[in-house]
């Protein structure tokens, strides 16, 4: 435990995100993690992914990670998070190969796009916290050649994120322009979280 949290046990991390539980740990929060079993792709088809739109989609996500460890784990504060890119309304999902990431590249290229970082807290099954942050990102255009050379110098993470980057690593090289928290685009808002965690009394300032 560390002197800021006064949970009896640590925040119960939905996830085994790396740069999730990293954000936490360098707030002082004390987090273990635990994997949800969600099935993202599923759950999307379930719920008409169209209809639901690209904002309440990331909610809905990190509501079932989040909902599914809690129920396993009563009595524990537990935190689900998702992030979703929105192109003009449409939800993109992490590429399976380098064609599709070329052609996501290729669609965002000179263009300006959301990621809509959603955050659940739950506890004995029961959702008692929730919100979205987002953030708005500009690709400057990029050429047939330059989308190659990203790729290359990239490699197989970028199978790993929708939109074909990560703006903590050479992804940062596509934009011209962010507009948004740091930590919102990392796909965790670290302010409204903190916040949250003040009111259900978790928190020790």
């Amino acid at each position: 435990m560390t002197a800021l949290w006064t949970g009896s046990a640590p925040l119960l991390l939905a996830s085994t995100s790396a740069t999730r539980r990293t954000l936490l740990e360098s707030a002082g929060l004390p987090v273990e993690t635990r994997a949800s079993g969600v099935d993202e792709r599923a759950v999307e088809a379930a719920v008409e992914e169209r209809a639901l739109g690209p904002q309440n989609l990331a909610l809905h996500l990190a509501a079932e990670k989040a909902l599914a460890v809690s129920r396993a784990a009563p009595e524990r504060i537990v935190l689900g998070a998702d992030q979703v890119l929105d192109r003009g309304g449409i939800a993109l999902h992490k590429p399976e190969d380098r064609e599709t990431a070329r052609a996501q590249l290729q669609s965002l290229s000179g263009r300006s796009h959301a990621l809509h970082s959603a955050v659940v807290l739950a506890r004995n099954g029961e959702l008692v916290d929730s919100f979205v942050e987002t953030a708005l990102l500009s690709m400057r255009p990029l050429s047939d050649a330059a989308i190659e050379a990203y790729l290359d110098a990239a490699g197989p993470e970028v199978l790993k994120s929708a939109g074909v980057y990560q703006v903590e690593g050479v992804g940062i090289h596509l934009f011209d322009r962010i507009e948004g928290d740091h930590s919102t685009i990392l796909g965790l808002p670290l302010l409204p979280l903190l916040a949250a965690l003040r009111r259900l009394g978790h928190l020790a300032f």
